[in-house]
């Protein structure tokens, strides 16, 4: 068994970026990494733009002037303006070539085509240059760079319509246990309704990742292998639920060993989660989680998900972690390493009840995990302790 960090430790020395790239449109790269840093083709703005309503204007040693016409956002017309001449002009429109500032309209008094401008004026203000942003030739975005959505408006103003990501990992999901049963059958004695397949599937849509194929594996070595198989001839990762105990039912371990994956680690000093497993088949990557849900998903945002940002060709360790105060007491006796269901609001974290690894409720609620490292700890409220944000956490 080993600790915490040395587990996270042993994931992210693993994981390798997948080599196979995707030339993909912009509007299917949301979360994918970039395979290649982007070289500017223009400069942005590619014209001098007006940053306000108000009047370009020619300076000169009077504050009134002459409006000569009008520039509109979208206007390709580019007016010829001679000392103590303007044009009205609007927020985004092109500066005239021949202007070196730009007032704001409130600053100005206008009597028909007459201005008198009532404010001290610098050459070149409320004039947005040519490259401020970005300059033709500059690379704004590097390899690895996870595109979000600011991200692509960000290309797509550079006249970018399509560029090359990283590929996205297939993801296959086996689901073991003779008492799982679909929601769409009634239930019965020794039954439970199986939760894990939308609970990661779901968890790994919101990395962009569809899962290829959700396979449930009968209780026993031969069905287990089987779908072990199947899933590495189709998938680069394959996530295992339930089935890794030292139970009499529990085959995935010995499965694994016949078909000769590669062990990185197996059980975790921590709570919940303790009997996971990581391990290699050639380029193939397998996951053996818990198999009750609090602790699966528990395991998946801790390990799973720094995996899948490797993969995608990130540089991410994983949940963004912070230091917040507790907004309560707190004590625990365990002496693994503790992941706590919490919810960060008002800048502090509460620890939430139901913490049993099979508990859903209070994960549902919760927007944050609260780590908790191993042989026991006594908090006072405001003390700081290390928080994992959750997926789409949104600080209040």
């Amino acid at each position: 068994m080993i600790a915490v960090e040395e587990a996270i430790g042993l994931v992210l020395e693993n994981s390798l970026p997948l080599k196979e790239k995707e030339l993909l449109p912009l509007e299917q790269c949301l979360n994918r990494c970039l395979a290649n840093s982007i070289k500017a083709p223009i400069d942005l703005p590619s014209y001098r733009l007006s940053t306000m309503d108000g009047f370009a204007l020619r300076l000169h040693e009077s504050n009134d002037y002459s409006i000569i016409g009008e520039v509109k956002a979208g206007d390709d017309s580019n007016p010829e303006l001679q000392p103590g001449q303007c044009v009205r002009i609007f927020t985004g429109a092109v500066v005239p070539d021949t202007a070196n500032a730009v007032i704001m309209q409130e600053k100005t008094v206008r009597r028909e085509q007459q201005l008198t401008v009532e404010t001290s004026i610098k050459q070149g203000q409320n004039i947005r240059s040519v490259g401020s942003q970005v300059q033709k030739g500059d690379v704004p975005l590097e390899k690895g760079q996870v595109l979000q959505a600011s991200g692509l408006a960000f290309l797509q103003s550079l006249g970018i319509k399509e560029v090359e990501v990283v590929r996205s990992p297939n993801v296959t999901l086996i689901l073991t246990g003779n008492e799982l049963i679909a929601p769409t059958e009634p239930l019965s004695r020794g039954k439970i309704y199986e939760s894990n397949s939308i609970l990661l599937s779901s968890a790994l849509s919101q990395q962009g990742i569809e899962t290829q194929l959700i396979s449930f594996a009968e209780d026993s070595l031969k069905a287990t292998i089987d779908s072990l198989k199947s899933a590495f001839e189709k998938a680069d990762v394959v996530l295992v639920s339930g089935g890794i105990s030292v139970g009499d039912y529990d085959f995935v371990k010995q499965a694994l060993e016949e078909l000769e994956v590669k062990e990185i680690f197996y059980k975790v000093r921590q709570r919940p989660g303790k009997p996971l497993y990581f391990g290699r088949k050639g380029s193939k990557y397998i996951f053996a989680l818990p198999g009750n849900p609090a602790s699966t998903l528990s395991c998946f945002y801790v390990y799973v998900l720094p995996l899948i940002a490797r993969l995608k060709g990130s540089n991410s360790e994983g949940l963004i972690r912070i230091s917040i105060p507790l907004a309560h007491d707190f004590s625990a006796d365990e002496p693994r390493a503790l992941f706590l269901k919490a919810t960060v609001q008002n800048q502090t974290v509460s620890i939430l009840d139901q913490q049993h690894s099979s508990t859903l409720v209070s994960f549902a609620k919760a927007n944050a995990l609260v780590y908790i490292p191993e042989q026991g700890i006594k908090l006072k409220k405001g003390a700081l302790v290390e928080t994992l944000l959750l997926p789409n956490t949104i600080l209040t």
